[in-house]
């Protein structure tokens, strides 16, 4: 037992890596011997079982934590600095995901390497029209779209339930708000439970991790580190473009002075670059705005636990570049189409898994799908995944901070519109 909560204990993240560095070895000792065929039989389907436990959580956890993260925004909040820090979370996040397809098509991260299609669900050819795939976000059957796995109409029909049930919780008849509460209760037991699924999941991934990467590098070799490492560089220039293009452009509009910005953020900043959570340097973040900024509390006690809620700019390119990853990785490019299904997937994806731990790799999941890059064991696809998420440690740290400076911006925007920042601070 005392291994056992030692090894629980141990950070998540660091197990991953640990795990990634550990497979490779172990892979590439075994393929230079010629027992790669060993290593697929014995060793990969240990990695094919966290595959399989992540595709169980995917439909859950977007039907619940979209649902509790919809219904958090008060009818009553929503009023000019609800509209106005929405459109603004909404706006910049597709920004964030438009820098990641362009970096990642820049860098044509993925190419290189060889993984094949496989034995995994065949990946669609093309994409709908642009039309098509608007009109499909609606669903026909919400039942059916959330157990056949489509990823869009379910966030969708999420989204609306959640608004609905955030007006039920507010009326004035007291047997409607009671049912809207008791609605709400269930959904949000629900996405708890899930969420410490995940949790238990994420536990079992340095594993997964381990056994798909040995399988990798036993097959493919050292030809893997440098895609691996252009999705890194990719990620990163697209995370500076997003603040120096999107954030400095939109603050210098509103007459805020960008570098002034940054050294107030910086405590904020450094902070979830270093934690990785947006949520835990909530604190920070709300120190920053009232101590630094001068905003006042009215409106960063709104906007920033929102933003934490529901604002990824840093995830959302993220998935931009990592979902171009595993597509080029498998041989089979992505459309135009097929890239806009993309932005709109990450773009509303992110209203409610921004708590959800190990986020990025559920996102990355519903993303894929979204695509038709099916996450199925056995398969390329989750091949390419598990390369991604043994580097997750490192890209985590960027995203986060981009995260957290994206919430900042904003708040500080819809404060100066609102006549709620001490200019004299500036």
């Amino acid at each position: 037992m005392g291994i056992i909560r030692r090894y629980l204990d141990y950070p998540i993240l660091q197990k991953i890596l640990l795990g990634l560095i550990l497979g490779a070895v172990v892979g590439l000792i075994l393929g230079y011997a010629g027992y790669t065929e060993a290593v697929k039989t014995y060793i990969k389907p240990f990695g094919d079982l966290f595959v399989r436990l992540l595709k169980m959580l995917v439909m859950p956890i977007i039907l619940a934590s979209l649902v509790v993260g919809a219904a958090s925004i008060s009818p009553a909040k929503l009023g000019r600095v609800g509209i106005k820090i929405v459109v603004y979370y909404l706006l910049t996040s597709a920004f964030a995901v438009f820098f990641g397809l362009l970096m990642g098509n820049l860098f044509r991260v993925g190419t290189g390497i060889s993984l094949g299609t496989g034995e995994g669900k065949a990946i669609q050819a093309s994409a709908p029209s642009i039309v098509s795939t608007l009109l499909n976000i609606v669903p026909k059957n919400p039942f059916g779209a959330l157990s056949s796995g489509d990823v869009l109409p379910t966030i969708f029909f999420a989204i609306v339930l959640g608004i609905a049930l955030s007006y039920l919780v507010n009326s004035d008849d007291e047997r409607i708000k009671t049912a809207g509460k008791t609605v709400l209760r269930f959904f949000d037991g629900l996405a708890e439970a899930m969420y410490l699924i995940v949790r238990g999941v994420m536990q079992y991934a340095p594993i997964g991790v381990f056994a798909l990467i040995a399988y990798v590098m036993a097959d493919q070799g050292t030809k893997v580190v440098g895609p691996l490492a252009k999705v890194v560089v990719a990620v990163y220039l697209g995370l500076i473009l997003q603040i120096a293009i999107v954030y400095f452009v939109l603050l210098k509009g509103f007459g805020i002075d960008p570098l002034k910005f940054l050294s107030k953020a910086k405590d904020a900043m450094i902070t979830a670059f270093v934690t990785r959570s947006s949520s835990g340097t909530l604190p920070v973040t709300m120190r920053v705005a009232e101590e630094n900024m001068g905003i006042d509390e009215s409106i960063f006690s709104f906007t920033l636990p929102l933003g934490a809620t529901i604002n990824m700019d840093g995830t959302a390119l993220y998935q931009g570049v990592t979902v171009l990853f595993v597509a080029n990785a498998i041989g089979q490019p992505l459309t135009f189409g097929q890239q806009l299904v993309i932005v709109l997937t990450a773009v509303l994806a992110s209203i409610g898994t921004a708590g959800v731990p190990g986020a990025g790799a559920i996102m990355l999941a519903m993303v894929l799908q979204s695509v038709g890059l099916e996450l199925t064991a056995g398969s390329p696809v989750a091949l390419a995944y598990a390369m991604i998420l043994g580097i997750d440690a490192i890209l985590d740290m960027g995203r986060t901070m981009v995260n957290v400076t994206g919430d900042l911006a904003g708040t500080t925007i819809v404060a100066k519109t609102e006549g709620e920042l001490d200019e004299s601070k500036w």
